[in-house]
């Protein structure tokens, strides 16, 4: 596929009907300002959901995966009032067969349940996905909530009590066409207990030096976007989901650390590793060309930079994080991930990485891709994908040089971008 010259072509959004097949951006002949000539040049651009269209009135969040054969997932959050949960969320999904050429209708991979009198409120929000290229499988990891959310959940993991966040994980055998908690196979709520995680992401710790609770979680959430299967050294073929909890420290004091949930069984069990750091809040890991993982997370306080970690056992634990000036961000979720994730065991492609946010220390503002050589230890200044406001996004290889971004574009449209290896401007 041949891509105009950077003089030569910005693009324009058309929004079409989400129930066909959504708007692709159209050549406009023009003379582009030096702002689109950067925010705008892509080999498409689709917009899949946008507020007031199709299903819902709102949607937020973004979630990406790509199965190979051209199949690639988009998940995202189906908000009746625009809130995060509690509100009677649902997690919808796009699928493609065509690399994100073309996307079909969207449908439900979890479905709320609004309240009423003598009817519980039921809600799911935040995706992530996870594919074990091992057996096929698909996860979605998100947040399962009844009265409660994040900050207003309380120390327990009993999923029947209504005050506590809860964590389920929906399966799909067939490449994401069925889900183990869609309407047909999950008809009625509450959730089958088999597909929560609740008691395993949520420990309800234990009395230190008459403290309780040390290191309890009081609310958590699976970190949206994609987490990672890791491909070298003793813990290939373990999937690792980030999470972010409300941890409780020795002093008592409640702080919000990072830490993986891992599976070593293709995701029959599931595993929480140690919690790490303070300020933390949406976090992804990448593995390194050497095996070790690297955690990047948001800042939850005011440092303005992202937060850096690595784990030597497979994300089990990690060092304690330091402040990546490299990589400025506003307290906003972003993604890394490899640029090419077949590449051989410490490689110069394995040591290439990508990373998207919005690019400032302040305001959800200037969507942008930076891309390291060397395993993240430098970064390059970035290209803007989006000029203006834009809040989430996550990036994952395509193949044959081709990546996907699923961002969340001005208002919260969700637009997913395909450009390609010339477009980022990767030089290793």
């Amino acid at each position: 596929m041949l891509y105009a010259s950077h003089s030569t072509l910005r693009y324009a959004i058309s929004v079409l009907s989400l129930c066909a097949l959504p708007s692709v951006l159209t050549p406009v002949q023009a003379t582009p300002t030096p702002s689109t000539i950067q925010s705008r040049e892509f080999s498409s651009e689709q917009v899949l959901a946008t507020n007031g269209v199709g299903l819902f009135p709102y949607y937020r969040i973004v979630a990406l995966a790509s199965l190979g054969n051209g199949v690639v997932l988009a998940s995202y959050d189906g908000r009746p009032d625009g809130g995060d949960s509690p509100s009677p969320n649902s997690i919808l999904q796009r699928r493609s067969t065509d690399g994100g050429v073309t996307w079909g209708a969207p449908t439900y991979i979890a479905q709320g349940q609004a309240g009423a009198t003598g009817v519980q409120k039921y809600g799911f929000s935040d995706p992530s996905y996870i594919f074990d290229r091992d057996t096929g499988k698909v996860f979605n990891f998100h947040v399962f909530s009844k009265n409660v959310g994040f900050a207003s959940s309380v120390i327990g993991n009993d999923d029947a009590n209504l005050n506590i966040i809860s964590s389920e994980v929906s399966v799909s055998t067939d490449g994401g066409v069925s889900w183990s908690t869609d309407p047909t196979n999950q008809p009625s709520l509450p959730p089958a207990a088999s597909s929560l995680i609740t008691t395993v992401v949520k420990p309800v710790g234990q009395t230190v030096n008459g403290v309780a609770n040390v290191a309890g979680v009081i609310g958590q959430f699976a970190a949206s976007g994609e987490g990672i299967q890791l491909r070298y050294g003793a813990y290939a073929g373990r999937l690792i989901q980030q999470y972010v909890g409300r941890v409780i420290q020795p002093s008592g004091n409640v702080i919000y650390q990072a830490y993986s949930v891992y599976s070593d069984d293709g995701g029959s069990t599931w595993h929480m590793g140690s919690p790490v750091g303070v300020g933390m809040d949406e976090n992804k890991v990448v593995e390194l060309s050497n095996g070790n993982v690297m955690l990047n997370s948001r800042p939850s306080d005011s440092s303005g930079y992202r937060k850096v970690s690595i784990s030597t056992d497979g994300g089990v634990t990690y060092s304690v994080p330091t402040i990546e000036t490299q990589l400025p961000d506003p307290k906003n979720n972003g993604a890394i991930t490899r640029m090419y994730p077949d590449a051989a065991e410490g490689s110069a492609d394995a040591k290439i990485l990508l990373f998207t946010n919005a690019n400032s220390q302040t305001s959800r503002v200037n969507g942008t891709v930076r891309y390291s050589c060397d395993d993240g230890t430098t970064w390059s200044g970035g290209r803007p994908f989006h000029s203006g406001a834009m809040s989430y996004s996550t990036i994952t290889a395509l193949g044959d040089d081709m990546f996907g971004i699923f961002y969340e574009g001005t208002s919260n449209t969700l637009i997913f971008a395909r450009v390609d290896k010339a477009y980022l401007g990767v030089s290793c």
